[in-house]
């Protein structure tokens, strides 16, 4: 191992100074070389071409700061939808009575009503709107297709009419790669033990 201390001295090349790095040595083509790991980088935007003065700067910080703790608040949800999804579809293949597999659905939604109604209305429709895109990237089906499934066409399209008065849609996909790429960073740090 080699430990890289910087001085103190600042030669006008903005050097991080006072600071110590430990690296680690690796051989590569028989010779011995220091090797540090650093974390992945993902430029998403650029706020370049917008001749961004400190406000729009401290704007994007308060939005960027404000959507990671709003995704850490229903990231736990999110990964409880996914947990009671699996529970509920191996039970529901050891029932064969169409009225069997009805009533439990009844009875598991009630429960899970009474255990999650207060935390989940308290959320904001912000929450909301990242809560249904966390469960579509986790179960791979929008927030409508559960419904469907589940309880059926009417219910789903009274739910769907529901959140559309609240400016939102249960039909919305999670795209990783486009307008959700943000939310996929923060979501694999929060994943990764980072934030």
């Amino acid at each position: 191992m080699l430990y890289l201390c910087l001085n103190g001295q600042d030669n006008g090349g903005g050097a991080d100074t006072g600071r110590v790095y430990l690296l680690n040595m690796v051989e590569r083509n028989g010779e011995e070389l220091p090797e540090v790991e650093i974390k992945e980088v993902t430029i998403v935007a650029s706020l370049e071409g917008n001749r961004s003065s400190e406000r729009t700067l401290e704007e994007w910080y308060r939005k960027h700061t404000r959507l990671i703790y709003n995704i850490r608040k229903v990231y736990p949800f999110s990964q409880i939808v996914k947990e009671r999804m699996a529970e509920v579809n191996d039970t529901l293949m050891s029932i064969k009575s169409e009225k069997a597999r009805k009533a439990y659905l009844t009875e598991f939604e009630k429960s899970v009503f009474a255990e999650f109604e207060g935390e989940v209305r308290k959320m904001t429709i912000t929450q909301g709107q990242i809560l249904i895109k966390l469960i579509d990237r986790e179960t791979q089906n929008t927030s409508y297709q559960l419904i469907k499934e589940y309880r059926g066409s009417f219910s789903a399209a009274f739910w769907q009419s529901i959140a559309r008065f609240f400016g939102t849609n249960l039909k919305a996909s999670y795209d990783p790669y486009g307008e959700d790429a943000v939310m996929e960073i923060i979501v694999r740090d929060i994943e990764a033990g980072w934030l």
